[in-house]
């Protein structure tokens, strides 16, 4: 698929590349691991925001983060929050909530605030800021393939932005669960594309080649 991209009016959303998920050490890091070197989704990310930043895409950063004691959500928690909670993941000023190194946000870019739940529109003012941006192209990566992502990503379908995920830059807790998403869900909500499509849309070279790509940016109005 040969995707087109106006910077202008496209946001690259980074979701939970923090260091609970994404580094040696980190709480959920080992569930992770495998699939995040099946891809090299992290490295790979790194190329896609550096050609979108270079381009004058915006860039967003969504972690997720609780005080200690969670006390922001049910004190019953089950599925996914559960295993955040037993792991005392996510912790607000925790080394393991902070945004991994290599990708912490820079100068012009935008930290969404809030995030507590798995759809990253839900308990925040993404939406808001897109729409007060003027962005309509949304691009996503991050944790967890099948979930956060994929929530964020059908939310931003309902809600009518033009929706790409990334295949090679999402991760989950097996390589089956991945697949699945990417196979028969990401499909039907997003145009699902490689980390190379979009940066040779923002006019860099591929995140596995060092040889320039031709641009396919949409032609200003």
């Amino acid at each position: 698929m040969s995707v087109t991209l106006d910077p202008r009016s496209t946001a690259v959303v980074l979701i939970e590349y923090q260091n609970d998920f994404t580094t040696d050490g980190g709480v959920l890091h080992g569930a992770v691991a495998d699939v995040m070197e099946s891809t090299g989704m992290l490295d790979r990310t790194v190329a896609v925001v550096a050609a979108a930043r270079s381009a004058g895409a915006t860039i967003m950063h969504a972690p997720i983060t609780f005080v200690e004691g969670y006390h922001e959500i049910s004190a019953h928690p089950y599925g996914i929050l559960k295993g955040v909670v037993d792991g005392n993941a996510f912790v607000k000023d925790s080394w393991g909530a902070a945004i991994v190194d290599v990708l912490a946000p820079q100068p012009g870019d935008i930290v969404v605030e809030g995030k507590r739940g798995l759809d990253t529109f839900a308990s925040t003012n993404l939406d808001f800021m897109l729409r007060s941006k003027g962005i309509s192209t949304i691009v996503l990566g991050g944790f967890l393939t099948n979930c956060c992502v994929e929530s964020t990503m059908r939310s931003g379908y309902e809600n009518g932005y033009r929706v790409i995920t990334l295949t090679d830059c999402v991760a989950a807790t097996s390589q089956a669960e991945h697949d699945n998403a990417i196979s028969f869900d990401y499909p039907m909500f997003s145009l699902p594309v490689s980390a190379d499509e979009v940066i040779a849309a923002f006019g860099g070279a591929d995140a596995s080649d060092d040889a320039p790509a031709e641009p396919v940016l949409e032609p200003a109005p």
